[in-house]
């Protein structure tokens, strides 16, 4: 099963921007669509963006879509989460996961493997 290792997350004022990324084990990346979801404490685990295996296709939740732009590259197993105009909403436990082929991309049963979480903070 892929590894997944997230980074990049931290503390940053709202109007800032972070770049997330994840790394992932193994050689069914390029072959594997990914999701980035977030928690929030006490909230459940939430939707925020997907991309397909040839990265031509990208997915967006309502809140986020504008904002935040998901890019790959397979060349280096690695998927990214790019976050500008960041809002205090935005702060939460981001993760990202490997998406079972043919399911929904937004949600959190379609996907399989998980990575630890990497921490964005968004003071006002």
């Amino acid at each position: 099963q892929v590894q997944l290792i997230e980074s990049g997350g931290g503390l940053v004022q709202a109007g800032g921007s972070l770049t997330l990324s994840c790394a992932a084990s193994g050689s069914t990346f390029s072959s594997t669509g990914m999701g980035w979801f977030r928690q929030a404490p006490e909230t459940e685990r939430e939707f925020v963006a997907a991309i397909s295996r040839s990265g031509a296709s990208a997915y967006y939740a309502e809140s986020v879509k504008g904002r935040f732009s998901i890019s790959r590259d397979n060349a280096k197993n690695t998927v990214y989460l790019q976050m500008d105009s960041l809002k205090p909403e935005d702060t939460a436990v981001y993760y990202c996961a490997a998406r079972r082929y043919g399911s929904p991309y937004s949600l959190r049963t379609s996907y399989d493997a998980w990575g630890q979480g990497t921490q964005v903070t968004v003071s006002s």
